[in-house]
């Protein structure tokens, strides 16, 4: 019994026992300076991780509109391109036409045959990308379209209705690129005024 007994104290010596639970008891946070320091770094890991997120996504930003701007550009080559080439069998009639021109004995009926032909063309190809004329002979005026630079009476047009087209206008897919110039007619003249022109 005396070894007993005198086992007992090496046993209990150093921590109580349940001093660890009743330590984690007092600490529910776990807020010893350990665990505070371990916070601290994972939060510093954390912030790093979230810096590293941003700078990524600010660099793969600025790719993204670098290439942006070079497929744009690209694009727009590409769409020249493209129209040129339409265009390049009406630069080829032409010149066939300034050289049958420059022959002797040029037939002028021919030429202008010729001529015709080559503004066919040029219709047809500037036709294939969008552009349409606006040439409103007989059509009721439209500010939107049209541009009036005179009002004059006509017999056959009716008041408000285009009597003359000086310059074709144009627009392209729908869009004005330039207005038509045009006349407006106010109508039949009055029968004094014909009396005093005649």
């Amino acid at each position: 019994m005396t070894n007993d007994q005198t086992d007992q104290p090496e046993t209990t010596t150093g921590t109580p026992p349940g001093s660890e639970a009743a330590g984690a008891a007092a600490n529910p946070a776990g807020s010893t300076p350990a665990t505070v320091e371990d916070q601290l770094a994972a939060a510093k890991k954390e912030a790093a991780e979230h810096y590293d997120r941003y700078v990524r996504a600010v660099a793969d930003h600025e790719n993204f509109r670098k290439r942006s701007l070079r497929e744009k550009d690209e694009l727009r080559q590409f769409a020249a391109g493209r129209v040129l080439e339409d265009f390049l069998p009406v630069l080829d009639s032409l010149n066939l036409a300034v050289t049958a021109a420059k022959q002797p004995g040029a037939d002028l009926k021919s030429l202008l045959n010729g001529i015709e032909m080559v503004l066919t063309q040029l219709k047809t190809a500037s036709g294939n990308h969008g552009l349409k004329e606006i040439s409103p002979l007989g059509q009721k005026f439209d500010p939107n379209q049209h541009e009036a630079v005179a009002l004059q009476p006509s017999p056959d047009v009716p008041a408000e209705h285009v009597a003359g087209v000086i310059r074709t206008g144009y627009s392209l897919n729908g869009r004005l690129l330039r207005p038509a110039t045009v006349i407006v007619s106010s109508g039949a003249a009055p029968a004094g005024d014909a009396g005093a022109q005649a």
